[in-house]
Order: structure tokens, then sequence, then C-alpha cells
């Protein structure tokens, strides 16, 4: 880089650290303010700052290396979660329902479901680890990606550069808390957007790809050909003829099938972390179901970003040599397709993208400490001033157990497999149960989210190293912990005795979900139950709109920077389509949802009694 690059960079950097400095009076007011901004944030801001965090520089660096490799397909494969099709769930009804539980953290919610009892405190200290057990992975995966890319462009050591920028993420996280965490993001989603509009440019106009081009595979020296149709086809194969590391994904079909299924599931269960903290942030139903789509929006100019770093990257290939690995795409391409000045911009857009990820799993995750395990279990009456300096603490401790576990891998797209299609469904198997079925308890709860994460943690470390055939490996990350936290949340719950059926009439009165709730919503007088009905349909439909709504805008904009023309007009008629359809069958019902004031929540649950 030139010098004027690197002022660049330390001028972003100088901007971050003291727009931390001036909300650290507002986060030092008590938790609610450390981690939810006193649900006082507007719902574009909450938008702009989860697409901040869901543009991390691991996963951009991930995708552009699968647009890469295997063209469109690479986009099918990220359905497992770099697609984050999960905010389709969470704009139509998911986001809502989390919202109206009023409380800091998905643990904490718990209690709101299976009650103040047992099985409300052990549903909520198993949530609690699981939350900080699955964070501390994501900060392994993200700093080694964000050191693989730093370090390129310091001369330095790829661990020394992900120390770097964790360090610096995390010392405006502990000061400013939730509210430096979205008003940063909020100016790096600003600079992260500019990046896209001038990579795009730059693809757009130096590469005009041929009609067959090599590319290079993760794990194998061996090239693999394309015909540039196929590489570009927005109908996925069944089968592929992979080498290296992309064997896994040969039963292709299988695999895409298997990433949808458990992106229903986690859509259908919520979510948790830092993406369901916004959720609890907002001020409303209405400003939930806004921010999701604020979020997808955004989020869609990602796409045209990471497939202009692939063309480039191919168009490299061509002109000088094949880069040698997938991973090293970014640094490679602005190195040599960036001129100075835009070069130190685009350097600082991604420093913001991994910094808004890192300092937003630290913020999310430093919460399940102080307000799950250290002010519900081992000080109740400690004050605000003393849990927000546990706060601070924890998110040092997360940082260096995550930089400490990450010294020990290598491959990121392999940290990214297990944490989205081992852990995740681990985790979601037990979530999605909570919603649906009444007699699910917190027992059942913590069993299945106990069962899942030893699953997920022994397919990776014992089964899949024993088991020699690759392109099984994501059906076994996916059935094994999937099938084993199911079979335990099914026995510990009718093991138990059930919730507190007090409990359970407030919860359905508050969060009004579909399922199977029984004589729980037949308790309500019948308007309101059919108003209810009304609005559930509404959200399935609008659901089953949103998810091929979501593929289709992201896939515009792979087609435009490939400069498939037919493909994108196929894809904008259908957009449309779905887009009206939307409109009449789900968004200008958003000021209409059914109100329960707690007085009448209140009478209820005293008649009932």
């Amino acid at each position: 880089m030139h010098i004027i690059d690197y002022l660049i960079v330390a001028l972003y950097l100088i901007f971050v650290i003291v727009l931390g400095v001036i909300f650290e009076r507002k986060a030092s007011q008590g938790l609610d303010a450390y981690f939810l901004g006193n649900r006082n944030i507007p719902w574009w801001a909450l938008g702009a700052s989860g697409m901040a965090g869901n543009v991390d520089m691991a996963g951009t660096m991930v995708i552009s290396a699968l647009i890469y490799a295997l063209g469109t397909k690479g986009f099918f494969i990220e359905i497992r979660g770099g697609i984050v099709l999960i905010m389709a769930f969470l704009m139509t009804f998911m986001g809502k329902w989390n919202r109206r539980a009023i409380v800091m953290t998905s643990a904490e919610w718990m209690k709101f479901r299976f009650g103040e009892g047992n099985q409300g405190k052990i549903a909520r200290i198993i949530s609690a680890i699981a939350n900080l057990l699955f964070s501390v992975g994501a900060m392994s995966y993200f700093s080694l990606a964000g050191g693989k890319f730093l370090g390129q462009f310091l001369g330095m050591d790829d661990r020394a550069a992900s120390i770097v920028l964790i360090v610096l993420s995390l010392s405006y996280t502990i000061v400013s808390g939730f509210y430096g965490v979205v008003w940063t993001d909020v100016f790096q989603g600003f600079l992260i957007l500019l990046s896209v509009v001038y990579i795009s440019i730059v693809a757009l106009q130096t590469v005009n790809l041929p009609e067959t081009f090599s590319v290079s595979i993760a794990g194998t020296d061996t090239l693999k050909t394309w015909n540039l149709e196929e590489w570009s086809s927005i109908t996925p194969a069944w089968e592929l003829d992979l080498p290296g590391d992309y064997t896994i994904f040969n039963m292709f079909g299988g695999v895409v099938f298997f990433y949808l299924l458990k992106t229903i599931i986690e859509g259908c269960s919520g979510s948790g972390g830092y993406i369901i903290q916004r959720f609890l942030a907002a001020k409303n139903d209405q400003e939930a179901s806004l921010l999701s789509l604020f979020w997808i929006i955004l989020l869609s100019f990602r796409w045209p970003l990471v497939t202009a770093f692939a063309v480039l990257g191919i168009h490299y290939g061509i002109t000088e040599q094949v880069i040698p690995d997938p991973e090293l795409i970014l640094p490679i391409v602005i190195e040599h397709y960036v001129p100075i000045g835009f070069k130190g911009l685009l350097i600082a857009a991604f420093l913001a993208a991994a910094m808004s990820t890192f300092s937003s799993i630290i913020n999310a995750s430093a919460a399940y400490w102080a307000n799950d395990i250290y002010q519900a279990y081992l000080r109740p009456q400690a004050r605000e001033r003393e849990l927000v300096f546990q706060s601070r603490l924890s998110s040092a401790l997360i940082v260096i157990i995550g930089l400490l576990l990450s010294f020990n891998s290598t491959n990121i797209n392999q940290i990214w497999g297990w944490l989205t299609t081992g852990l995740g469904v681990g985790l979601a198997i037990p979530l999605l149960l909570r919603w649906y079925w009444w007699r699910f308890n917190g027992y059942g709860f913590a069993i299945g989210t106990a069962a899942g994460m030893i699953a997920a943690i022994v397919t990776q470390v014992v089964i899949l190293p024993l088991y020699n055939h690759p392109q099984h490996q994501e059906y076994l990350l996916f059935l094994v912990p999937s099938i084993c936290s199911l079979v335990g949340c099914i026995v510990g719950t009718l093991l138990t005795s059930s919730t507190d059926p007090e409990v359970l009439q407030n919860f359905y009165n508050v969060t009004r979900p579909f399922g199977f709730w029984g004589e729980f919503s037949k308790n309500l007088k019948p308007n309101i139950q059919a108003k209810i009905k009304a609005e559930n349909l509404r959200d399935i439909w609008g659901t089953f709109l949103a998810v091929p709504w979501q593929l289709t805008l992201f896939l515009m904009g792979i087609m435009l920077i490939m400069k498939q023309w037919d493909n994108l007009k196929i894809l904008s008629l259908v957009f449309l389509l779905l887009s009206i359809s939307l409109y009449f069958t789900w968004f200008r019902y958003l000021s209409k949802e059914v109100k329960i004031s707690p007085e009448q929540n209140e009478f209820m649950l005293k008649t009932k009694e």
C-alpha cells in the first residue's frame, strides 16, 4: 500500500475509536443501555447495523472463493448460512415473535416460555452456555479470515494481524456497548456500500469472460476447467465432479436440499446471538419487520461484491497466473486492480466489515454471561455498574478464547461448515419445538440442546476423521446432531412434567404463534382467535413468498456482474411478481397486527384461574 492508503485506513480507525468513546456515557447507564440501546434506536439504523454485521470479511472471502471456483453453484452452497436466508423468516413473523417477549437475550426468553421455576432456569442456563460456545467458535472463524486478509497487506503474520483486528474491535465495543456497535456499523455499512459500487464498476469495465476458463480448487493442485454457460447457470446441478476440499459438494442436489431444510428449521426456530439482538432492541412489531426488510435489501449488495472479486480473480488467472488458493482472491484482486487511494478506501471497508462482525458478536455474547449467568445465578443483587463491568470483562475473555482456538485452524470454509451445519442444526431443533408444541418443556429443551452440542462436537472431532467418504460429510454434519437433538428433546419432555399452564397461556397470549397450542388458543374470545388466525395465515403465505423473493434478489446481482443478461431478465420478472404478491399478502398489513393489552392478558389469566 501507498502512504495515502495507510492514512485513509488510519483515519477510519481513529474515527471508529472516537465514536466509541462518544457513546461511553450512554452505554454505562445499565445493562438495557449497554446491550439494547434502551430500545430507542431507529429501525433503519438497526437494519443497517445488521447488514454490516453480516458482511463479514471471513464470509466474503469464503463466498468469493466459492463463486470463483463454482460459479452460481457457490451461491446455492451458501444457502447453508452465507445467504442469511433466515432473514426472510425474521421479516415475516419470527422477528416480531421474539420482540414481543421484551427480554434482553434469547436465554432470558426461556423463563418467559418455561416459567421462573426449575424448567425456566435450566433452559436459560443451557441456552446461555450454548450461545457462548457458538460465539467463541464464530470468533475463531472470523479472526482466522481477518488475519489472512490483513496480513497480506501489512506484511505480517496472519495470527498477529488477527490479534490487531480483534483488539481494535474490542476497544470500542467494551467502551460503547450496543450504542457504539450500531452507530459505528451504520458508518461502516456506508463504507461497505461504497466498496461494492467501486469494485462492481471495475469488474464490469475490466472483465469479459471467455467461453472456457480454468480455476483452482481448494485442497488440490489440479485446475478445474469450466464452460461459461455451465459456470453461470441459475439451475443447480444434481451431481458435480470436484476434486480437493470441494468433493464434499459432489452430491450437489442432496447437499443443497439439506442446506435448504436446515435453513427452514433455523428460520422457523428463530435465532440467537447478534442477529436476534437487533429484534429485541426494536421499538415495536412493525419496526421489527421493517428493519428485516431493510437488512435484506442492503445485504443484497454483497452478491455483486463477491461476484466482482470472483470474476476479477478469473481475469487475473487468464492474464497473469491462476490464483493457487481461492481464499486469497480478495487481497490479490485489491493489490492488482485497485489504484492508490481507492485501495486504502477498500481496505478500510473490509476492516469495517470485519470489525462490525467482531463487535456484534462480542457485545451480544457478553450479555449471556452478564445477564443470564452472573446476575441470574451468581450475583442477583449486583448493581448496574458491577454488571456493566462484568459485561466488559466477559467480552475480553470471549475474544481471548476465540483467538486461541483459531490458532489451531487453517481452513476458513471448514470452520464455517461446522458452525452452520453441525452445531447450528444441533441447536436449532430445541429452538424450533419451543414455538409450536405446547407440551415441550424446559427439561426437554436443556437435554435436546446438550445432546445437539455434544453430537456436533463428536461428529467433527471423532466421526468425520474416521469416515473416509468426504462427499458424505455434509450429510453426517446435518443428520447426527439434528437426530440426537430431536431424540433428546422428545425423551426429556415426555419423561418430565409439563410447563405450568398459566405460563403457557401467558406465552400464547403475548406471542400468538401458530402451531399445536390446543386449549390455550381456544381460551381467547372468538373474535380475537379469528384475528390471530388471519395474521398467522398472512405470515405463512408471506414466508412462502419471501424466501424465493430474497434468493431472486441476490441472484440478480450475481447475473449483473457475470453479464448474463438473459438470466437477469428472467430473474427480474420473477422478482417483480414476487414483490407485488408480497406487498398484497403481507407488507400492507404490517400496521394491523393483533393487539392484546397487558390488562386484557392479566384479566384472562385471572379468569382462567
